[in-house]
């Protein structure tokens, strides 16, 4: 699944940025116990992991299950947070809105055996130059050119 918002965004990065959106999924057991989210290395490329659901999978025992993530925090320094407490008989799943981390990210889990699921969506930031968003803007013109204005319809009077 991909989603390319044709918009250039401001992500906080230098200039502008195009945005594309892709699925995400890993599953968590005793059996493998993490994941680690890893954008390329490319230099203008940044990836994020926009977490959005964490919840049990079909097999699941009756314990607590507990999931955290390991990522950088805004000084730089690598923190780990639960993020989920998961238990069959009484919370199966969390939603978690839009929970961006910067690549590279550890998801874990932390107690428990599974599995759990974790999805949500892969998104690249990638550097849209002057000339690239001068493309595009030509192009939008010439469509409103080809589009020709729709008028309202006549009124019938009563007689």
């Amino acid at each position: 699944m991909s989603f390319h918002d044709d918009e250039p965004t401001d992500l906080g990065l230098s200039g502008q940025s195009k945005l594309e959106s892709f699925l995400f999924s890993c599953e968590l057991s005793s059996k493998v116990p993490f994941y680690t989210f890893q954008g390329d290395e490319e230099e203008d490329l940044e990836h994020f992991l926009e977490l959005r659901t964490v919840c049990l999978g079909d097999g699941a025992k009756e314990e607590s299950n507990v999931v955290e993530v390991t990522a950088m925090n805004h000084q730089g320094k690598t923190t780990s947070v639960p993020i989920a407490n998961l238990h069959i008989g009484c919370l199966p799943m969390v939603s978690l809105g839009e929970f961006e981390l910067k690549a590279p990210v550890t998801i874990r889990l932390k107690a428990g055996s599974g599995p759990v699921n974790v999805s949500g969506l892969h998104l690249i930031a990638s550097n849209v130059e002057d000339s690239d968003l001068s493309d595009d803007d030509d192009d939008d013109e010439e469509e409103e050119e080809e589009i020709t204005p729709i008028k309202p319809a006549k009124k019938k009077l009563k007689q």
